[in-house]
């Protein structure tokens, strides 16, 4: 078994490191980061932006394969921080990365790990109770969650904690950044979980409706297998039959679609950054874009690359511990 995540692990590294290369390129030819210069009064003069550009290694009159083997020469010789180069700003994409890839993390996991079970719970128990009143409740809930975009639920859950607050008379539910200046101790900690509830509960609840659908699919054809009808004749009660048969079996392509899935959180967590004005990797990846800021954009791929890395590893390591074929 360790052989075969190795072997996933080293394919995903490489796929990892081409979608970074990839996008780096795609950037430099649509990109246009000479429009931050134009239109200045007095006008800077295009050698001065030629030396600028240069300098960031995002000059457009050099070519396109040119600067990214200029790029990748960087990541191989330069010292650590430098490696990714600088953004728009100045500032090395590195320590911004490292800066914001914790605000991002405290979101992304906690809400994909909540997603993750409410998700499975759910779609078991829609299974189980096929056609009854909370499965449809839940069908439906699930529904109107997938079809509604993930900033609008940000915002519907600050006018909630924003009607609440003023019903309190004070300020329960703290939700503008990810925390709170001027806090020490344990008061640090209790304001960070604050800030982080709300968007909390938005991304878990959009990636839920996702999972309970999919677990629920797949439940359905396990609870008409043979093996669960086997099982009850030979004595074992409705609920082992399902939890040691068809529970197991059917959370084997669930481990495959969570880290499928965890992409589509990472998408998510972005919007939720902007609403909720969090300094994560999302925000920045936002910004890059819309700056046209090159280096920014491909140290944003590699952060989303390296979480789906290490996501996707994490679903090979589950799926080979519920299939006893992939061990052996």
């Amino acid at each position: 078994m360790t052989t075969y995540i190795l072997r996933r692990f080293v394919n995903y590294a490489i796929l990892t490191a081409f979608a970074t290369v990839f996008v780096y390129i795609a950037a430099s030819l649509f990109f246009y980061p000479r429009k931050r210069y134009l239109g200045r009064n007095p006008p800077i003069p295009e050698s001065t932006q030629d030396a600028i550009l240069s300098g960031y290694g995002i000059n457009d009159k050099d070519p396109v394969l040119l600067r990214a083997w200029w790029w990748f020469e960087r990541i191989i010789t330069e010292p650590f921080p430098e490696k990714l180069g600088q953004d728009l700003t100045g500032n090395w994409v590195i320590q911004e990365m490292g800066t914001r890839a914790g605000v991002s993390l405290r979101l992304l996991v906690l809400g994909s790990l909540i997603a993750a079970v409410l998700g499975v719970v759910l779609g078991v128990w829609g299974a189980v109770r096929q056609y009854k009143a909370s499965d449809q409740i839940v069908s439906y809930a699930s529904f109107v969650l997938i079809s509604t975009p993930t900033f609008v639920g940000g915002v519907v859950l600050m006018i909630l904690a924003t009607e609440l607050n003023n019903l309190l008379g004070f300020q329960a539910i703290r939700f503008t950044g990810s925390y709170t200046p001027g806090f020490t101790g344990w008061e640090k900690w209790w304001d960070y979980g604050v800030h982080l509830l709300l968007p909390t509960i938005a991304l878990a609840l959009f990636g839920a409706a996702g999972y309970s659908r999919y677990q629920r699919s797949i439940m359905l054809d396990v609870l008409g297998s043979d093996y669960i009808r086997t099982a009850r004749a030979k004595g074992a009660t409705r609920s082992r039959a399902l939890v040691k048969h068809g529970v197991r079996v059917a959370l084997i392509p669930m481990s495959t679609y969570f880290a499928y899935n965890f992409g589509t959180l990472v998408s998510g967590s972005a919007f939720l950054e902007i609403v909720f004005s969090w300094r994560g990797m999302g925000q920045y990846g936002i910004q890059a874009v819309q700056q046209s800021d090159v280096n920014a954009l491909a140290g944003t791929v590699c952060f989303t690359a390296i979480l789906l890395l290490i996501s996707s590893t994490l679903s090979e390591v589950l799926y080979a511990a519920l299939d006893p074929r992939v061990r052996v």
